[in-house]
């Protein structure tokens, strides 16, 4: 449902009342390509499939999702009227573009913490409208979803906390009031808050902006304490210093960069 009205938002917007050039030229039969100018991770797949059924076009995926391709390498054909080829071309090329930087950054980052067992999350970090195909772009790059929306876990930032004068008392009525498959994860910004809350009723502690140091004490603190609670760290994640926070023990590593500073890659249509 959700890629069959994003399609349209985006023809809608491309297209607007038609395009001129379709107009005016008599359509032929055409066959054209993606090229890729730069090495990448592929992804958009299920997009681009579904514009060619809803705008019968061909479509031949040689690159498929979460395949690596190189540079200089065909990722798919297409073919149908010259026409619609041409009011598609920057449709497909945008959706396949911003899915496949974001695989392939989220993807160097899976590659330096896959041998840790530490698991890679995304984050609530993304582009208005546009979360489910990022975080579907994240997915096939290797990271795993946090979550997708504020109804899915309850999850108390250092704002939620703020605002509230008992968290036991507001601890005990959410496990009440949310689902019994639903979790609870807090955000602890000190080694000291840490602390107190691997004593509490939660599923998840979350180490927020803390040195790898501090996140290698509570690694050592939860095992003694309570070791069915999941910590993730989060805050100033890179690809730079991402292994040492795996290194560190942590059963997640939460940073919203594989998304948001994922630069375009170079692809682009040719017609033969």
């Amino acid at each position: 449902m959700f890629i069959d009205k994003f399609i349209q938002y985006v023809l809608e917007e491309d297209l607007g009342r038609g395009d001129l050039f379709s107009k005016i030229v008599t359509p032929t039969f055409a066959k054209g390509f993606i090229i890729a100018k730069s090495d990448g991770v592929f992804a958009g797949e299920k997009y681009v499939q579904r514009i060619a059924e809803l705008k019968n076009i061909e479509i031949n995926f040689l690159i498929h999702d979460g395949e690596t391709f190189k540079t200089n390498e065909k990722i798919l054909t297409l073919s149908g009227s010259s026409d619609k080829l041409m009011s598609l071309e920057r449709i497909i090329l945008n959706i396949v573009l911003h899915a496949s930087s974001i695989a392939t950054l989220t993807n160097k980052y899976y590659q330096k913490i896959e041998k840790y067992g530490t698991k890679l999350l995304d984050t609530r970090k993304t582009r208005p409208l546009l979360r489910e195909l990022e975080k579907y772009a994240t997915q096939l790059g290797g990271a795993t979803n946090h979550r997708m929306g504020l109804d899915d876990s309850l999850m108390l930032k250092d704002t939620h906390l703020k605002t509230l004068t008992n968290l036991d008392d507001f601890l005990k009525e959410a496990r009440k009031k949310i689902p019994f498959t639903t979790k609870i994860e807090v955000e602890a910004e000190t080694v000291e808050f840490a602390k107190k809350m691997l004593k509490k009723d939660i599923d998840i502690l979350m180490c927020d902006n803390m040195s790898c140091d501090e996140v290698s004490e509570i690694v050592k603190i939860r095992n003694s304490l309570n070791s069915s609670i999941l910590l993730e760290a989060s805050g100033n994640i890179t690809l730079e210093n991402i292994e040492d926070y795996a290194k560190t023990g942590v059963d997640a590593i939460s940073t919203g960069s594989i998304i948001h500073q994922a630069n375009w890659l170079d692809l682009s249509m040719k017609i033969e």
